[in-house]
């Protein structure tokens, strides 16, 4: 790489590192990352740990006397009388935060919920899971002569538990859920999508500012045109980098300082119940007590490793970027103003929304035909194959599909080259497609 390639992507990495939209986004993003992870389950988890409810309870049936279940936010009493006497005394009292009436019916269960201000977090779904409990419970002793532990029993003998393991060409199982990884996936698609573009357009914008201010002619005469353009849609690209790699840091940074800082913010139920001396017994599981490599974990789940995932995100994102920055650098250099450059960008676009519009088909059903060709094909495949290798592709397909993005990568350099070089310099005029291929024939 010449000298003039270098400085030039030192421009270009230099004065956008240090714009003040660079740092804020750089330096915001990872921490909106890690408030819409962390902000939910904080909000739930307060919610549930400040809302009581003390609930009074009005049977008119009798079945659910002294019958519901109390945790440690959540009290019953019982009373029997006029429910709107009931009511009255129990909100004018602030006694009780909700009244709870269950009618009389013969053809079902009916009941009210009534509460003054607010309803607590899942008290509805609490009562209504314990009343069917119950009643179904009640309805086993009195009809059938059931016993419900009896019951339940024959329920865990004869419970259904189905395993997903998919084969791979040389017959090597392994357990995997398929749901998960077409959310992957689509995750990866459109992630890709968007830094792809917002890049490439970067690119874009970049040429239509120098080229309107006529800083271009300054730097044509020092510089080739063709070193022009590679040294700008390299310094661009080490900017995207960059800026992943900072996200990626930070995020992880983030995350693993709330982790630090609050170790059982995550801690699922089931640990947090286990007693001191169920683990020094060593009735507690094996997982919730031995040291977990979150990264064995992740490789166990996917059915290719989460290296290869990484490694092919990061070569379809630069190449594709490469691909469509080359042909955004080109269109650049024969418009005068961005609203121009539509009709020039929108033969490149349209594979690419296309691609975006059949990201829930493919990850559906992501080694069907339609799902391969997309992914072959260049102008698609960096948001298709990463949509399908959650799901596991054929080593063979995927280095081809790397190879025919090396290639049409080289392409398109010539192509831009080509075009930026007649161009770059043209004022005035809008260039027609004819226009354009007159340029490709010439040497």
């Amino acid at each position: 790489m010449s000298n003039n390639i270098s400085l030039i992507i030192s421009r270009e990495y230099t004065t956008r590192v240090k714009k003040k939209s660079f740092i804020i986004i750089t330096l915001l993003l990872p921490v909106l990352i890690a408030a819409v992870i962390v902000l939910p389950v904080l909000l739930v988890m307060q919610s549930e740990k400040s809302q009581t409810a003390n609930v009074l309870v009005v049977d008119e049936t009798d079945i659910f006397i002294n019958a519901f279940e109390e945790t440690e936010n959540t009290t019953f009493s019982y009373q029997s009388g006029d429910i709107n006497q009931l009511k009255q005394d129990a909100f004018d009292n602030k006694k009780y935060d909700c009244v709870f009436h269950i009618l009389r019916n013969s053809q079902g269960l009916k009941s009210n919920l009534y509460y003054k201000s607010n309803l607590p977090s899942g008290l509805q779904g609490k009562l209504e899971s314990q009343m069917d409990e119950i009643f179904f419970n009640r309805i086993l002793q009195d009809s059938l002569h059931i016993e419900p532990a009896r019951f339940e029993r024959l329920q865990d003998l004869t419970k259904v538990d189905i395993t997903t393991i998919q084969v791979d060409d040389q017959g090597t199982e392994r357990e995997n859920i398929a749901e998960m990884n077409e959310i992957i996936g689509m995750m990866c698609g459109f992630f890709i999508y968007f830094i792809i573009v917002i890049f490439a357009s970067q690119v874009l914008r970049g040429v239509l500012e120098e080229k309107t201010s006529r800083i271009v002619e300054v730097l044509i005469s020092s510089v080739k045109p063709l070193h022009l353009l590679i040294g700008k849609i390299v310094g661009i690209a080490m900017v995207g980098l960059t800026q992943l790699a900072i996200w990626l840091v930070l995020t992880f940074g983030i995350l693993g300082g709330i982790q630090l800082a609050a170790p059982d913010l995550f801690q699922s139920d089931t640990a947090t119940e286990l007693s001191a001396e169920s683990i020094q017994n060593a009735e507690a599981p094996a997982e919730l007590t031995e040291n977990i490599n979150i990264f064995q974990k992740i490789n166990e789940f996917f059915p290719i490793s989460f290296t290869e995932i990484i490694l092919s995100f990061i070569f379809f994102f630069i190449v594709g970027y490469l691909i469509y920055a080359t042909l955004y650098a080109a269109t650049g250099s024969v418009v005068d103003n961005e609203s121009d450059s539509q009709q020039y960008t929108m033969p490149v676009t349209i594979p690419l929304l296309l691609a975006i519009i059949l990201i829930p088909t493919i990850s559906t059903n992501p080694n069907g035909q339609l799902a391969f060709w997309f992914s072959m094909i260049p102008l698609t495949s960096p948001i298709t194959m990463m949509v399908r290798l959650p799901a596991g592709v054929p080593l063979w397909q995927l280095l081809t599909s790397m190879g025919l993005a090396l290639l049409f990568l080289a392409f398109c350099i010539w192509f831009a080259a080509k075009i930026y070089r007649m161009g770059i310099l043209m004022y005035g005029k809008k260039s027609g497609w004819k226009e354009i291929f007159k340029w490709l024939k010439k040497a």
